[in-house]
């Protein structure tokens, strides 16, 4: 009888911490395009920490501080080849890559003695990753990346390749600028920093991944992060994938979000500055942060530290945890705003009324 009574509290037990479990989860509300944006999903306002503080964290992610953000709409999916390809023939919009660069605008990345270079090197194209055949130092990532012509968003790997049958694809080689242009006429926005962040954590609070503590829960890929044996050697690949996946093709996180983490980086509407956290931290709780109003990285010497720079989150394809690891959810980059490359893409939000 004692035995009986014992399993009895033991599943009771068990249904209650399910049912508190269940509880504490996030009511998710995906928009069906009449009640709410259709493929976006609302994400309920609220404090989180923002940043990191453990050992994983590099210096532009510390101090993790308090944010309150509001209630906002976010896509559910990166913004597709398919997608793109609409707003295209709606709009005869031509993106950065497809069009001859201008000097004035490249010059704010180098510095001021930098020679202009003659005018048949100035030519439409964008930036591949081609990798190594062999292990490179990874002080210098010229070794694995190139300015191909005739790189752009429907050839994002040079003019010899295509998204033929990768409508579900997310775009890439598009500029800050590319989707700022959609988002207006999709009547949406990039989102801030912060939202994204705290889209991405899906309510969990600090965790190393947007899934939890373990990077391969399982041995399970939960992101598509760099699959070779040594970043950045691509050849021989013996049969791995390396490069963009279709979307939704990993786990979503707790908010129904697919690609939060790996794939392609996404844009968000912030300048890049690396002491931005610290000097968040250093004052009240910020309300809806917009970022600061300049950008600052004094940690790469290629280029003056106050180049124009705009933040990207989510890490991509190309995150090893021998590299970059910035799949991670607080993990921070700047990128020169006016340069696509093959491993960069975004989402949108929506203000929530």
């Amino acid at each position: 009888m004692k035995w009986i009574i014992a399993l009895g509290i033991i599943i009771i037990s068990s249904l209650t911490a399910f049912y508190i479990f269940i509880s504490h989860q996030p009511q998710i509300i995906i928009g069906n395009g009449l009640n709410g944006p259709k493929d976006m999903v609302l994400i309920p306002g609220g404090h989180f920490m923002m940043g990191s503080n453990t050992r994983l964290a590099k210096p532009n992610e510390k101090p993790a501080h308090k944010v309150y953000v509001d209630t906002f709409w976010i896509d559910q999916a990166d913004v597709t080849n398919a997608q793109f390809a609409t707003f295209v023939r709606a709009t005869g919009y031509v993106t950065t890559a497809e069009k001859k660069p201008e000097w004035d605008t490249l010059k704010t990345q180098l510095y001021p003695d930098t020679p202009k270079p003659s005018d048949d090197k100035l030519v439409p194209g964008a930036m591949v990753f081609v990798g190594t055949e062999t292990a490179v130092p990874l002080d210098d990532a010229s070794r694995w990346w190139r300015f191909i012509p005739g790189a752009n968003w429907r050839h994002p790997n040079g003019p010899h390749s295509t998204i033929i049958g990768k409508d579900n694809f997310p775009v890439v080689q598009v500029s800050y600028s590319d989707a700022e242009a959609y988002a207006q006429w999709a009547g949406k926005r990039l989102p801030t920093e912060a939202e994204w962040e705290y889209a991405a954590r899906g309510g969990v609070e600090q965790a190393n991944y947007i899934w939890g503590s373990e990077f391969k829960p399982q041995g399970k890929r939960m992101a598509n992060t760099f699959n070779g044996k040594e970043f950045p050697v691509v050849n021989p690949i013996n049969k791995i994938h390396i490069g963009t996946t279709a979307v939704k093709s990993f786990p979503p996180n707790h908010y129904e979000l697919y690609d939060m983490a790996g794939n392609v980086w996404q844009w968000v509407s912030d300048w890049y500055r690396a002491d931005a956290f610290a000097k968040e931290a250093e004052g009240r709780e910020p309300v809806n942060p917009q970022g600061p109003a300049d950008s600052f990285d004094p940690s790469d010497n290629t280029k003056p530290a106050n180049a124009p720079a705009r933040v990207i989150r989510g890490g991509s394809f190309l995150c090893d945890e021998n590299f970059c690891m910035s799949y991670r959810p607080s993990a921070r980059r700047g990128n020169d705003p006016y340069n696509p490359m093959s491993h960069i893409g975004f989402r949108l939000v929506k203000d929530a009324k």
